[in-house]
């Protein structure tokens, strides 16, 4: 399965030219349009998305498929997801507590894939302030074994193992093969 990932895309239009994939996963602070857009360029009819801490509250259009704290099957594989970062600031969307996500995930069932804004504790961190990983999504990958765990927020294009699964951080956009 080929997967073109996005995150952290601040043009209003996809400016990233056209190819082949089968999925299209957005891992958040990404207009809508541009999701859309995206996956008509690579020629995909499914698109799995999960919302980063610089996007609205509005709704995904129903072509994409919310992921937050939800499992989905497609190809045979199972993905699941989480929506936005820290909270590093007092207001704004997405924005959660380190204990809040460690029980969110407690009871969240193994996936193969799984999409994140946020990256786990540790991991393509570019501060400990704004872009603080997720404690929970550590211990989630721990206990659970994903095979891959994509993620944006960090602005880092950086693939790093840990506990058997491949972390793939995307700023822009990479195609992903599985």
């Amino acid at each position: 399965m080929k997967i073109l990932a996005i995150a952290d895309i601040d043009d209003l239009s996809w400016q990233y030219g056209s190819g082949e994939a089968d999925v299209v996963v957005s891992c958040g602070d990404i207009d809508n349009r541009v999701i859309l857009q995206a996956a008509a360029k690579y020629n995909c009819n499914k698109i799995f998305a999960v919302k980063g801490n610089h996007d609205s509250c509005e709704p995904f259009p129903d072509s994409v498929c919310d992921l937050h704290l939800r499992t989905e099957k497609y190809g045979g594989l199972t993905l699941g997801g989480l929506n936005g970062s820290w909270k590093y600031k007092p207001k704004g969307f997405y924005l959660y507590e380190q204990y809040e996500i460690k029980q969110f995930l407690s009871q969240f069932p193994p996936v193969n894939i799984f999409i994140s804004h946020n990256s786990p504790a540790g991991i393509h961190e570019c501060d400990r302030h704004v872009h603080q990983g997720f404690e929970g999504l550590q211990e989630y990958i721990s206990k659970t074994k994903p095979e891959i765990l994509i993620h944006g927020h960090q602005h880092i294009n950086k693939e790093t193992a840990r506990a058997g699964c491949r972390i793939i951080g995307i700023y822009g956009y990479r195609l992903i093969e599985y």
